[in-house]
């Protein structure tokens, strides 16, 4: 029998359901299996466990017909268990590292009914806090097996499902499951333990519990919460069926159960301002009605003055202290903001231009950091002035930019009075980074994040993990910014899920493709020749394009390179274009300054010629090959310092594994690829088709006019 079946629900998870497999999947000599259960998810979670199923043998899948809610999803893979034990994971946490081993050992030694286990919890900003196990039981030897009833401060241990080892035989004989409704966990684990013989608990972090800052339904306002009341009269129902023996715990599980619903009601992300008030007359009712006749222990003092403003009804006591508690904790960070606003005499007439109506017609467009008409906004704004003329397009850009722009692209240049009144004023605002922190969302308004990259590399939340690739990064501003998003383009589904785990927001992804990308697919044979003319390639030249990318840890990282060798192993018709990273300060070409055949092609103005001009991309972490794989052309993933790269900065997936081509590590890889000609062997192209088949799928040419109608004529997908 194997020992532990996961359960593992997945209901819009596809921003974290990879990390949580990939942290159960990937436990040394792990006895287990996985069951994902689909709850009928709109996103791509279904696909990714179908994803895991297919090249792993312990996972399988169950798919709901119709949207259930977690308990319902729980119980249909507990039907399918079949392990000695089952572990409830949920799809947006992730297991420690190493924690399998240890669990198993536990298990071994003791044959317990139920393991609780330790867990941390990580918040948006990547901030990680222990639980309370250590203080509930420090006294409590390691090996020891111990019923409720012996140890009822247990009942202080976070009454969640995931944090529990449960043998399996408990649940099917005594029919416990887990009901309807939010606040599931509450009526499945506190029966659990009053049944429980043989309670045991391993003080190990084995749980990455992940506090979501979007999506969670402790930040959804709803009626909905209202249901924890039923989940508590059913753990009350099953202690009044303990008879005397259940008496012991009376008093703890009082105490918990006000204690939750205070947690519930002085969360403002939940019960909505118009229900707090009926909410607190149920936790008074239920308080008068259940109060154990010998008392309850009260942890705190600040936890005693609300169970006594409970116990005497006062609601309006209870709500002005709550006021005044959250006044306290902002005021500091108002007057920081004001303060900040009268010194800046160009953002007041940004404010007074907030105050006048959104102009309808209006859309800015942004790329790079006002440097330029480029990437995803550029394609937009094109395919805008063609499918809607009547919307005005106004580009930002830097003063000492403006020269490069199309002479019939109409721009302000940022930082002027003109500037900030289209910032205030716009309908749409597109950029592929982000506008500036003090720009303001205004209702009506619509903004969209083209991004300009498909990620290779971890961004946004998930360099937290990373600092030395994040110098600086303000993730809380970050995040401010992300909550101005009304669409996220995406250019596949893999990042899609990336792009809701590093930057969780309210958006709506428009996976349509990059439409920057329409050029390369739409490209005629003639176009292909014009952008070969331009670089100086003459009929028959062999072109091939170096394009590494930035190093944030590593200011002016030069990676192992010889031009002259590599010219002279692509042949004698070879020409090299090297094009460095626009935040790199490097000179690739320093080594070979006037070399025949060889052109830095840094400030070329249009990297999609370069590309079209190009008969081979050799790139390392760059997004750059996402889009020259659209052309179906040799990509050489050249990666001389992978595992540095790889534990610095951090990336997605392993690129040396699920490469789009022939692979590199060393230079003398390099050049031996080029010189045994095996830059496109059939290995090599294998694994480019599989990788345009998996990030390349929905580049058809017409990406900008589908996210021009979706956003901007507001015709359906």
């Amino acid at each position: 029998m194997t020992l532990i079946s996961f359960v593992v629900p997945a209901y819009r998870v596809q921003g974290y359901l990879r990390e949580c497999l990939d942290s159960i999947c990937g436990q040394p000599g792990a006895d287990i299996e996985v069951i994902g259960v689909d709850d009928c998810s709109p996103d791509s979670s279904g696909e990714i466990l179908a994803e895991y199923a297919r090249r792993d043998s312990r996972v399988r899948v169950v798919s709901l017909p119709a949207n259930s809610g977690l308990g319902a999803a729980r119980n249909a893979g507990l039907a399918e268990a079949r392990g000695e034990y089952v572990w409830f994971v949920d799809g947006d946490d992730w297991l420690a590292e190493g924690c399998l081993r240890p669990v198993a050992e536990r298990l071994a030694a003791v044959r317990p009914d139920v393991l609780i286990v330790d867990h941390v919890r990580v918040d948006w900003r990547g901030a990680a806090g222990r639980s309370a196990m250590s203080e509930v039981l420090t006294d409590s030897p390691g090996t020891r097996v111990f019923a409720l009833r012996e140890r009822p401060e247990v009942i202080r241990l976070l009454h969640t499902a995931w944090n529990k080892v449960v043998r399996r035989d408990i649940l099917t004989d005594l029919g416990i499951g887990f009901a309807d409704g939010w606040y599931e966990d509450v009526s499945f684990t506190y029966p659990l333990l009053m049944s429980a013989e043989r309670i045991s608990v391993l003080d190990r972090v084995c749980v990455n519990y992940r506090q979501r800052l979007s999506g969670a339904i402790t930040g959804t306002p709803s009626a909905r919460h209202f249901e924890i009341f039923e989940h508590w009269q059913r753990v009350h129902d099953h202690l009044e069926g303990l008879g005397a023996a259940g008496e012991p715990l009376r008093p703890y599980l009082f105490e918990r159960m006000i204690w939750h619903y205070l947690i519930v009601l002085g969360n403002g992300r939940r019960v909505p301002a118009a229900l707090r008030r009926a909410f607190f007359e149920r936790i008074v009712a239920d308080y008068r009605r259940r109060l154990p006749p010998g008392g309850y222990p009260v942890a705190s003092r600040a936890d005693q003055l609300k169970h006594r403003l409970v116990a005497a009804g006062q609601w309006h006591t209870f709500a002005a202290l709550r006021v005044a508690g959250r006044a306290g904790r902002g005021l500091p960070r108002t007057r920081e903001i004001a303060r900040r606003g009268r010194t800046l005499l160009l953002r007041e007439y940004y404010r007074a231009q907030l105050r006048l109506p959104i102009e309808p017609d209006l859309a800015i467009f942004s790329a790079y950091w006002y440097r330029g008409y480029a990437c995803n906004p550029a394609a937009i704004h094109a395919k805008l002035r063609e499918l809607a003329p009547g919307v005005r397009g106004l580009w930002v850009v830097r003063r000492d930019l403006a020269g490069g722009l199309p002479g019939d692209v109409d721009h302000v240049v940022a930082g002027t009075p003109a500037y900030y009144r289209a910032l205030a004023r716009a309908r749409w605002l597109v950029n592929n980074v982000n506008f500036p922190d003090w720009v303001v969302k205004r209702a009506g308004s619509v903004h969209v994040q083209t991004h300009h990259g498909s990620p290779v590399k971890v961004m946004g939340l998930d360099q937290q993990r990373y600092p030395a690739g994040a110098p600086g990064m303000n993730f809380d501003r970050m995040l401010r910014r992300v909550q101005r998003w009304d669409y996220s383009i995406s250019s596949n589904t893999f990042s899609s899920q990336m792009w809701e785990r590093a930057y969780p927001g309210h958006y709506a992804h428009l996976e349509v493709g990059y439409p920057r990308n329409d050029r390369l697919v739409n490209a005629t044979a003639a176009d292909v020749a014009a952008a070969r003319r331009r670089v100086g390639a003459a009929p028959g030249d062999r072109v091939v394009l170096y394009l590494p990318t930035h190093r944030e840890y590593h200011r002016g990282y030069r990676p192992p390179f010889d031009p002259r060798r590599l010219l002279a192993a692509i042949g004698p018709r070879a020409r090299l274009l090297i094009r460095g990273h626009y935040l790199e300060e490097a000179d690739l070409l320093a080594a070979a300054p006037r070399t025949p055949g060889l052109r830095d092609v840094g400030a070329h103005p249009d990297v999609v010629e370069l590309y079209l001009a190009a008969d081979v991309l050799v790139t390392d972490y760059s997004s750059a090959m996402f889009d020259y794989a659209l052309l179906d052309r040799p990509i050489v993933v050249y990666a001389p310092d992978w595992e540095i790269y790889r534990l610095a900065r951090g990336v997605y997936f392993d690129l040396l594994a699920e490469p789009p081509g022939a692979v590199a590590i060393t230079f003398d890889d390099l050049v031996a690829l080029f010189a045994r000609d095996e830059i496109d062997s059939p290995a090599a192209a294998a694994a480019r088709q599989e990788f345009r088949r998996r990030f390349c799928h929905l580049d058809d040419g017409r990406a900008a006019e589908r996210v021009v109608r979706q956003v901007f004529l507001t015709e359906p997908a």
